[in-house]
C-alpha cells in the first residue's frame, strides 16, 4: 500500500524559500505522476503543481509559475516541491498526491486524478 508522508512546511517571511518533500513508501516513485495541492482556511483545494511519471513534463498555474518547482529523486522514492518568493497568500495546507499510470509524459491537474494522498505540511507566509 502507498503512502505518501510529507515535511517541510513552516512558518517563513515573505520572500522567502521552503522545499517540501513527499515521500513515497510504495514502489518507485517512477511509477506514479505526483502532484502538489494546496488549500487555505475556507477555500477550496488548489492545483499546485504536477509532473509526469518520467519527469519530462511538469505544469503549474499562473499563481506559483517562476516561483515552484516540482520534481522526483526516484533514488529516494520521493518528490519535492521548491518554493522560492513566498508571497502571504501562499499560506495554505499543502498536499502531495501520486496516481499509478503507464504514461509518461502527461500530468495530471485534477485532484480527482490522484489514487493517493499525504496528510499535508501546514505553510505559513508572513508579510
Amino acid at each position: 500500500q502507498v503512502q505518501l508522508v510529507e515535511s517541510g512546511g513552516g512558518l517563513v517571511q515573505a520572500g522567502g524559500s521552503l522545499r517540501l518533500s513527499c515521500a513515497n513508501s510504495g514502489r518507485t516513485v517512477s511509477d506514479y505522476a505526483m502532484g502538489w495541492f494546496r488549500q487555505a482556511p475556507g477555500k477550496e483545494r488548489e492545483f499546485v503543481a504536477a509532473i509526469s511519471r518520467s519527469g519530462s513534463s511538469t505544469y503549474y498555474p499562473d499563481s506559483v509559475k517562476g516561483r515552484f518547482t516540482i520534481s522526483t529523486d526516484n533514488a529516494k522514492n520521493t518528490g519535492y516541491l521548491q518554493m522560492n518568493n513566498l508571497k502571504p497568500e501562499d499560506t495554505a495546507v499543502y498536499y502531495c498526491a501520486a496516481r499509478e499510470t503507464f504514461s509518461g509524459s502527461i500530468v495530471y491537474t485534477r485532484s480527482d486524478r490522484y489514487n493517493y494522498w499525504g496528510q499535508g505540511t501546514q505553510v505559513t507566509v508572513s508579510s
